[in-house]
């Protein structure tokens, strides 16, 4: 994939606000969580730049493979809790927006029962900040590796 136009250098202090409210939202959830949704966002979105990024960050924080590749198929797998699968199906409703609002209300009761009203609002941040980086690496056809994005990791003994 060769980008198309870099939004770091067209707009370098908006994408600097954007990047710093993505890591301030980013950090108001439980790591695990937040992962798995914008995984799962990035799914939907078919941003393979974002998947590559996130899949990576998952597994750094110690999320298991199965649940990694079951993403896809959330609905029928049994290795997510309760909360995961309530953010998960308002990741989906909110992601497919555009589809109709069928999904909004059943999303809205799961996530209802399982967040608090503070920690619904900073999912559903969450999910449009995923859905915005899906659309800005999509749209100018971005790719990152993510070792460069990191200092070298030591390596083990």
């Amino acid at each position: 994939m060769t980008a198309t136009l870099d939004p770091y250098a067209a707009a370098p202090h908006l994408m600097k606000t954007w990047t710093g409210a993505a890591n301030a939202i980013g950090a108001s959830l439980e790591p695990s969580l937040i992962e798995l949704v914008k995984i799962r966002a990035s799914q939907l979105n078919g941003c393979a730049n974002c998947l590559n990024m996130h899949t990576l960050e998952a597994r750094a924080l110690g999320e298991t493979e199965q649940r990694i590749y079951l993403l896809s198929a959330w609905h029928d797998a049994p290795v997510y809790t309760d909360r995961e699968r309530a953010a998960l199906a308002w990741t989906d409703a909110l992601t497919r927006i555009a589809h109709g609002h069928h999904e909004i209300e059943a999303a809205r009761a799961g996530l209802a029962a399982q967040f608090t009203e503070e920690e619904q609002v900073k999912l559903t941040l969450m999910i449009n900040v995923i859905n915005g980086w899906n659309r800005l690496a999509v749209g100018f056809g971005m790719w990152l590796d993510p070792a460069l994005l990191r200092p070298a990791q030591p390596a083990a003994a």
